[in-house]
């Protein structure tokens, strides 16, 4: 990457911006008295902390970086991953899940599982969460050395070391209320960086109609020239000329399987709400969550397409760059010493946030789900807030590996995707059978989630890639749409894991109707009571408000930019 010129100013910046991150651990780690403070927060935090949080423990190197080369690559389509893939299903989990795993006092999304259905499909969504968490952890590591080596012209494998260790220091310190109170940080830090390099650089191009003019010479397909400004248009099933691919997949695969499957499913975001302190907070955290994310698509995805217009021959083969670089290549461009230094601070703000949420959600699960489950069994708290902190390191030495992972795709966008196929559209899919369908067995639950990950493996490097619909010949100049592979693979992940889900659960035994209070629909848990008792919410603070009004203005700005 090329070297930015940095100036004690910038650096001044950043140093100031460190220290904050390293005082507000220390300042968590008074609150760390057991393993659920370490691990949950104590389940204490109000819901505009944990809504910030949950939006910003997004804004990673998979928000950042590979949104911003999804732009580049993929053109205004990219919106979808935000106004179909992304808070549609903020509002489900909102308004529909968090009443199930907060009412039910789960303190994972794994340990759902477990009592939703049996120990083995526990043990398995365990082990592919912490799978999934590691490898996602090593995207953002990656982007954060990829910065500190343009900083100060490190070998890429002493950045990556030297970035996990600041992520190590917070989050040991403080648990997962210092990686909340940092998201917290982070998230306007991030804004502050970005704001300035999206203004910036859309002056540079003459504005909204020379980036179209200039992406138009300067794309580096004829698909990408012709349609980089179309979101819907060009989708046809069986000719599709959008560079995202067709409707089918854009709808049903990232809409749905992919989008439902992440937000609803994952517990790196899911663990944001379960922290805040009552049910109505809780709710409302993805719902907070979902403002800030309908806008954010201005400052990622615009970026990698202006990257287009004013880098010759960006990311294309021998040009020396790749579409990961769009941003750090446009604050090397545009920005003056000083806005550099808040926007470099931004951009380790983000990879920093990212890297923790994954993290932090990790070592929530191998300590409860894993350790305390089946390993150590009935041991003082104190050994779990122990092994807690242990696994945190742990988690970040594994990211280090996981780093050298990602550093080999072009797009991580692509990558981060191709994981999500793998790990949260086929437990998705047996979640929401589960939750509507009491005949749905123990057997059911694990066979139909072990079938959907096989499912979108054998897609992903089995099927899809070879077969001719994806290879644009007729769309993208002979190349392979990886992204709409993915969104294949994830509906068959959901295809396969509700068949497999359904025959399974029709063969064997159900579990009793007593032993599913409050984990199913119409099987409500007597001794539950009513967990919004004692909170009187006002008018504005209405989880129904919150979420339909989200998905209104969304539905406007996508017939706006249709």
């Amino acid at each position: 990457m090329t070297r930015l010129d940095v100036n004690f100013f910038d650096y001044g910046i950043l140093f100031i911006y460190f220290a904050l991150v390293v005082a507000i651990g220390l300042l968590a780690r008074r609150a760390v008295a057991t393993s659920e403070d370490f691990l949950l927060s104590g389940r204490s935090l109000p819901a505009w902390v944990t809504g910030l949080a949950f939006i910003s423990a997004n804004l990673g190197a998979i928000e950042i970086l590979g949104m911003a080369a999804n732009g580049a690559q993929y053109g205004l389509s990219t919106v979808h991953f935000y106004w179909i893939g992304a808070v549609p299903a903020m509002v489900f989990l909102g308004l529909v899940m968090m009443p199930f795993y907060y009412g039910s006092r789960v303190r994972s999304v794994p340990e759902y599982t477990r009592r939703r259905f049996n120990n083995a499909s526990h043990l398995l969504n365990g082990i592919s969460f912490s799978v999934s968490s590691v490898l996602s952890a090593g995207v953002n590591l990656y982007a954060l050395a990829l910065v500190i080596q343009a900083l100060v012209g490190w070998p890429k494998w002493l950045a990556i070391v030297v970035a996990a260790g600041f992520v190590l220091a917070y989050i040991t310190l403080g648990g997962l209320s210092g990686a909340i109170y940092n998201e917290v940080l982070q998230f306007f830090v991030i804004i502050a960086g970005l704001i300035p390099l999206l203004i910036i650089g859309l002056k540079g191009v003459g504005g909204w109609s020379g980036l179209k003019e200039k992406v138009a010479a300067n794309a580096a397909t004829p698909t990408m020239q012709q349609h980089a400004f179309d979101t819907w248009a060009g989708t046809g099933i069986g000719h599709w000329t959008n560079p995202l691919g067709d409707w089918l997949g854009i709808a049903m695969g990232l809409g749905f399987a992919l989008s439902f499957g992440y937000w609803t499913t994952n517990f790196t975001e899911v663990q944001r709400a379960l922290s805040a302190k009552n049910l109505s907070a809780a709710e409302r955290t993805p719902l907070i969550g979902a403002f800030p994310k309908i806008f954010i698509p201005a400052l990622t995805i615009l970026p990698g397409l202006i990257a287009i217009a004013v880098v010759p021959k960006f990311g294309q083969a021998g040009s020396g760059t790749t579409y990961n670089d769009a941003i750090p290549l446009l604050m090397k461009t545009y920005l003056p010493n000083g806005t550099l230094g808040i926007a470099l601070a931004g951009l380790l703000a983000a990879f920093m946030a990212g890297m923790a949420a994954n993290v932090s959600s990790f070592n929530t699960v191998f300590t409860y789900d894993i350790w305390q489950t089946y390993i150590k069994k009935h041991m003082p708290d104190t050994h779990y807030l122990n092994v807690g902190r242990l696994v945190t390191v742990a988690g970040i030495l594994i990211g280090i590996g996981t780093a050298f992972i990602a550093s080999q795709f072009s797009n991580i966008m692509n990558y981060i995707q191709t994981l999500f196929s793998f790990f949260n559209a086929p437990l998705f899919i047996v979640f929401i059978v589960g939750l509507v369908w009491k005949r749905t067995s123990p057997w059911g639950g694990f066979w139909g989630q072990l079938a959907g990950i096989i499912g979108a493996v054998v897609w992903q490097y089995g099927v899809g890639p070879n077969l001719a619909y994806f290879h644009a010949g007729q769309t993208m100049d002979g190349e392979l749409n990886a992204q709409m592979v993915n969104f294949y693979g994830a509906m068959t992940a959901v295809v396969v894991g509700a068949v497999v889900t359904v025959a399974v659960s029709l063969a064997t035994k159900p579990k009793p109707t007593g032993e599913l209070a409050g984990l199913v629909y119409g099987v409500p848990d007597p001794e539950a009571g009513d967990p919004h008792e004692g909170y009187v919410r006002k008018w504005y603070e209405s989880p129904k408000v919150l979420g339909y009004t989200a998905l209104g203005i969304v539905v406007v700005l996508s017939i706006i930019f249709i």
